[in-house]
């Protein structure tokens, strides 16, 4: 394999089957190992400290959780940008310099004096977000792994999974014993140590050109992202994030309304992340056994009974940790339904700029989750009550999601 020393790379040769020595070796567990650094430490590591730091600095819940979903939609903004540089040139650049702005904006964030530098360091996060997370890991991978790229794509999700079980109990633990401004100064620590070195190194690989427009993806880039299949998608895939983020960042509340401890709640939530895990080792089969919009309403609808559990189950504590994980084995299906929508449906020679334009409306109701889920917990009647609002909307993307089948919008056309 050519080195490449350059942090964008490109090899209009490099082929990408099965045992193509052009494949970075090291890249696949890179990732899996700063996948679950940079979603523990940049994502989960804030449902478990907000309460800390409202406590703390006297700024309202619904403030900081703005400043959070601030973050989450200019990651939704920026993904559309950073998936057209994706194509074109790799996945080391963007994933390199987003890892050092991701611990830029986390040294802002502990050090916020006041709410307005605080909303600043989020914004700065959100753009790391954006060249850290999924998109730009999938679209690495979805490249450099073609035609084997599902199980690229299963192995980096199995390991980001472990995201909230590693780091949402280690965030606690840290919490318990440091000011909520010093165990953010610590995770930032650990995000430079291991990500900024893992994404320089590993991902040197030759980059390759985008392979030929398959018959299934025959309507082009453009025409694609009009398809009335692909807008009842991303309206699928948006109503769903919004539910699942929303749970994600409620469920910490929830569990304290309901009596149970910080770290109980932190516990639940990591072990949520387990779930998601064992979900993903069972998606192939699912895969196997359904069409792709079968599987899509399908989770999206489990997604929604799982919500509604929350909302009826009160306790014992281990019958609400099952359902932590259980809803968490569903999100982990859904990771990977997403990650694979675009190339199930489309192919994947324009994979970077579709699943970012797929992801943007999607990204973005998952920035406003949060805040919303805090701002209509009150009005509802607790928070008991926003998770069966929240199931209910699962339900509607459930329904919107069985019209999303290229094949429906072929038929459209031809009547």
């Amino acid at each position: 394999m050519r080195l490449v020393t350059g942090l964008h790379t490109r090899d209009s040769g490099a082929a990408t089957g099965t045992g193509d020595r052009s494949r970075p070796r090291a890249a696949l567990p890179a990732l899996c190992l700063t996948q679950i650094v940079s979603w523990g430490i940049v994502y989960y590591a804030f449902p478990v400290l907000n309460p800390q730091i409202t406590a703390a600095t006297g700024w309202p819940a619904g403030a900081t959780t703005a400043a959070f979903s601030l973050g989450l939609l200019v990651s939704a903004l920026a993904g559309i940008r950073v998936g057209r540089i994706l194509d074109r040139h790799g996945p080391r650049a963007v994933m390199t310099i987003g890892s050092a702005l991701g611990v830029t904006s986390l040294l802002v964030v502990a050090t916020a004096p006041n709410l307005t530098v605080f909303f600043v360091g989020w914004s700065l996060a959100g753009l790391a977000m954006a060249a850290t997370f999924y998109q730009p890991a999938f679209a690495a991978l979805t490249r450099w792994w073609a035609p084997d790229h599902i199980r690229a794509l299963t192995v980096v999700t199995l390991a980001g999974g472990l995201a909230s079980t590693v780091f949402a109990p280690l965030t606690a633990l840290l919490a318990d014993h440091l000011s909520w401004r010093h165990t953010y100064l610590v995770l930032a620590a650990v995000l430079a140590t291991v990500t900024i070195p893992a994404h320089a190194l590993a991902l040197r690989a030759p980059w390759p050109d985008a392979p030929p427009t398959t018959a299934h993806a025959d309507t082009g880039e453009s025409r694609t992202e009009r398809s009335r299949p692909f807008l009842l998608l991303a309206a699928a895939f948006t109503l769903s994030a919004f539910t699942m983020y929303a749970v994600v960042v409620a469920l910490v509340p929830l569990l304290m309304e309901r009596g149970y401890t910080t770290s109980q709640a932190a516990w639940a939530l990591g072990l949520g992340g387990a779930g998601q895990t064992l979900g993903r080792t069972l998606y192939a089969a699912l895969a196997r056994r359904t069409t792709v919009t079968a599987r899509t309403t399908i989770l999206i609808a489990l997604g929604g009974l799982t919500t509604a559990a929350f909302a009826a189950v009160s306790g014992p504590y281990a019958l609400l940790v099952a359902v932590s994980i259980a809803a968490g084995m569903v999100r982990g299906k859904l990771t990977l339904l997403q990650a694979t929508a675009v190339t199930d449906r489309w192919g994947t020679a324009h994979y970077g700029r579709l699943s970012g334009l797929l992801a943007a409306p999607a990204t973005t109701a998952a920035a406003m989750a949060p805040f919303a889920g805090a701002a209509l917990a009150a009005p509802l009647g607790g928070y008991s009550h926003l998770f069966v609002f929240l199931a209910a909307i699962s339900m509607i993307a459930a329904s919107t999601a069985a019209w999303t089948s290229p094949d429906t919008d072929k038929q459209a056309r031809s009547e």
